[in-house]
């Protein structure tokens, strides 16, 4: 395959112009010319050749090629851990496109956090009247929660799961975000607070206090 030099260069480099950048650029490819031809010869090959279409050198082998000119490379083999919730704080909007199928089924839903990607929810799952009064709804965050990607689609397809409140109020957006990393806020169950002193006021007793250590 054909190898992509790319040339390094700092700020000095790029104030003294495009044409110092040039003159070093053809002296790297000069001097890979002459090394892989070098190694080429050595193990009985031709590491370089030259084509009608272009007169620079063409490395076949990228085995011949300095570390410093390869582009490390890898992909993803398995997911050991879904580390995040798939829950999302936003926004709910109609699709551009008035015109097309989608609109009738689906609205846009744009996540507060951009590493979090634009999701499809389905009209059904939105207010009644969103669709007759959008803009009501600007300002109203929801939590959605994706539930796949498709390989073929650049948004991926969720459900929205209730409204929080007005955008900017301390109790919707602490409730989203609470929400958006899983922890569990609801109220205790009466299994859990049967584990408390029943008998109020209680106090700590001074058999506790003597072998224990007060962090107050």
């Amino acid at each position: 395959p054909d190898v992509i030099i790319e040339a390094q260069f700092d700020d000095n480099d790029a104030e003294r112009g495009q044409d110092h950048l040039q003159d070093m650029l053809a002296d790297d490819i000069k001097k890979l010319s002459l090394d892989t031809a070098e190694k080429g010869k050595a193990a009985g090959v031709t590491g370089v050749q030259r084509t009608k279409q272009d007169d620079g050198p063409k490395v076949n082998d990228p085995r011949l090629l300095p570390d410093e000119f390869l582009q490390r490379t890898a992909k993803v083999v398995y997911i050991l851990e879904k580390k995040h919730s798939r829950a999302a704080t936003g926004f709910i909007k109609l699709l551009a496109d008035r015109n097309s199928e989608l609109f009738k089924r689906c609205a846009m839903f744009s996540p507060v956090d951009h590493r979090v990607p634009r999701v499809y929810v389905p009209l059904a799952d939105c207010p009644p009247d969103f669709v007759t009064k959008p803009e009501a709804y600007s300002q109203m965050l929801f939590i959605c929660r994706i539930v796949d990607w498709k390989e073929d689609s650049n948004f991926a397809s969720g459900q929205l799961c209730k409204s929080l409140g007005q955008a900017g109020e301390i109790e919707p957006e602490s409730e989203g975000i609470l929400m958006e990393y899983g922890v569990d806020f609801s109220d205790f169950s009466p299994e859990v607070l049967e584990c408390l002193p029943q008998n109020l006021p209680w106090v700590i007793s001074p058999g506790e206090l003597a072998k224990r250590r007060d962090l107050r």
